[in-house]
């Protein structure tokens, strides 16, 4: 049975969360095997998938379609879907069709990127039963707009927004909170001040969980490389060798040999030739 709310939030205070970002039903299908609870199919998709350069220009469509492939190579995991860029701005009522729509492709909850500004968009989704995971700190819908890729809570007054802003999705609802690039120290404070669980990405370790692009745990993606993602592997290496001995061998006549081939029954094969003949 797929991870519920209840299990997740359970989980906060004893026992650490792990969250992988995910696109494709093979690499959902391994890190479900891995005991991963949470894959989460990230708009980031948009970039190590599409080759976007971020991912402001992911539509609905898309995040449906990554989303129906994750949802069919779980097992346990929860599977938690971004809300694009404009998919939930406009309206309350756009938020509740669209967060329906990622349901219906396979969620079992939708995450949206924001704090106060939000909440009653975050309280609508939640009101008609979907879970919501909420996502302050660095935003990467919008945040690049104003303020490019920069650490989040350096000062005071920069803290006690984000705090709030922690706090009123709480109140909203949210059953986690997803911190991005946040200082580890306000990172501490936020997850011991909610009662919710909150996922780290560059916040330190004090968080209830962590999450990471799984492009980035298998070194897959190249363009960037966040000084917060441990690569625990380099394939991106290892496919290009790969790929070039798989033409080396193609180009010299080694593949495909005898054991990758078929034949035709000798009998067959003789019968055939005296018949073209």
């Amino acid at each position: 049975m797929p991870k519920s709310v209840r299990d997740i939030t359970s989980m906060k205070g004893s026992k650490k969360i792990t969250v992988i970002t995910a696109y494709d039903y093979t690499t959902a299908q391994l890190c479900d095997k891995a005991g991963i609870e949470i894959l989460l199919v990230g708009d980031s998709g948009g970039m190590v998938m599409l080759g976007y350069d971020n991912t402001i220009p992911v539509t609905m469509e898309q995040m449906c379609f990554f989303t129906e492939a994750v949802g069919r190579g779980r097992q346990n995991a929860m599977v938690v879907a971004d809300m694009p860029f404009m998919s939930y701005q406009a309206s309350k009522s756009q938020a509740i069709e669209n967060a329906g729509r990622l349901v219906k492709a396979g969620a079992d909850a939708v995450k949206l990127e924001g704090g106060i500004e939000i909440k009653d968009t975050v309280r609508s989704i939640v009101d008609i039963g979907i879970p919501v995971m909420g996502h302050i700190g660095f935003q990467p819908q919008t945040t690049t707009l104003q303020e490019g890729y920069k650490v989040q809570a350096k000062t005071k007054d920069a803290a006690l927004n984000l705090i709030q802003n922690a706090r009123t999705l709480e109140e909203a609802g949210a059953f986690s909170i997803a911190l991005e690039m946040v200082t580890r120290e306000v990172s501490k404070i936020i997850t011991e001040s909610i009662s919710i669980p909150t996922i780290g990405i560059g916040s330190g370790p004090d968080c209830d969980g962590q999450v990471l692009v799984v492009h980035d745990v298998l070194g897959l993606y190249e363009k960037i490389k966040p000084k917060f993602a441990k690569r625990y592997l380099e394939l991106a290496g290892d496919i290009v060798k790969a790929v070039t001995s798989y033409k080396n061998d193609v180009v010299s006549g080694k593949f495909p040999s005898q054991e990758h081939s078929f034949s035709i029954d000798k009998a067959e094969l003789e019968r055939l030739r005296k018949e073209i003949a």
